[in-house]
């Protein structure tokens, strides 16, 4: 294999496997083999993979509780002229992923950034899904905080947009009750391990997906594919918002929700508080 002549002063994102070792590309293993050294955001998994491809490079750790200082090491070195490559642990780097802030940092320094394309789990799992692939909106990862996730889940409920999710197992269980109690019944497509050897595309609904993960203990990396709000349910939930509270809980009270959930939803649906909903019917 010839050796890719790499540019100096660059930084190359180097897309590596997010399981499966034969997807590195070919490209990918001439700049690896090239560059002066590489970022890597563990060291001793990524070593694993050079190993595997034969090849031999300093290494310098770069995640997410470095990333300032090591960064303006990194940036440092590439100004006097050394080419580097930045990998993720797997997939493509700056997706969800410490990556982000050096690319910040290359474009402020005056550091040109070449992407070498290859794996992103989100995309593997959203082309398998079934579901539209049209428009989609990469969401990343939940915050482990309750507020914050169910915060972040409220601000996507009305986008017509499929919704792409990262997961990991001791999450899931609590992710997928949120996403039901937010989004109401969806077809979600739930992607396990993906080119792995225990790689799942379980297509189903979320109450399904709550029930099935009940049984069964979820295990290994989650990529969760939700489809979008439909036109017809978003414009009817920005016409709940025009309605007094009291009119708002009784659309969802005539529908046979009890009383204490239907504040629950008034209150997920205007961005306030359940007291905030309580107190306004009393005042009324």
């Amino acid at each position: 294999m010839t050796t890719e002549k790499c540019t100096p002063g660059v930084l190359y994102l180097v897309a590596t496997p997010i399981g499966n070792l034969d997807d590195i590309s070919y490209r990918a293993v001439k700049v690896l083999e090239s560059v002066d050294f590489i970022a890597a955001e563990d060291t001793r998994h990524s070593l694993k993979l050079l190993n595997h491809l034969g090849i031999s490079k300093p290494m310098t750790s770069y995640f997410e509780h470095n990333i300032r200082q090591k960064g303006e090491y990194i940036i440092e070195r590439i100004l006097n002229g050394e080419t580097a490559a930045l990998i993720s642990d797997a997939g493509t780097p700056a997706i969800s992923d410490p990556g982000e802030d050096i690319v910040k940092i290359c474009h402020e320094r005056g550091v040109r950034v070449i992407p070498v394309p290859g794996a992103v789990a989100g995309i593997n799992a959203l082309i398998c899904s079934g579901l539209s692939t049209s428009r989609f909106s990469f969401e990343g990862f939940l915050s482990v905080n309750k507020k914050s996730r169910t915060e972040h889940l409220e601000a996507v409920k009305r986008s017509t947009y499929t919704l792409i999710f990262y997961e990991a197992p001791h999450k899931l269980k609590n992710t997928l009750k949120d996403m039901l109690s937010c989004f109401g019944e969806r077809r979600i497509t739930i992607a396990r391990e993906l080119t792995k050897k225990f790689e799942e595309i379980r297509p189903t609904t979320l109450s399904e997906a709550v029930s099935y993960y009940e049984e069964n203990e979820p295990k290994g990396e989650y990529v969760l594919v939700i489809e979008g709000c439909t036109p017809g349910e978003a414009k009817e939930e920005n016409e709940l918002l025009t309605l007094s509270v009291l009119d708002h809980l009784a659309f969802y009270t005539n529908q046979g929700m009890d009383k204490k959930e239907a504040m629950k939803r008034v209150a997920e649906e205007r961005g306030v508080s359940k007291r905030e909903i309580y107190s306004a019917t009393i005042r009324e």
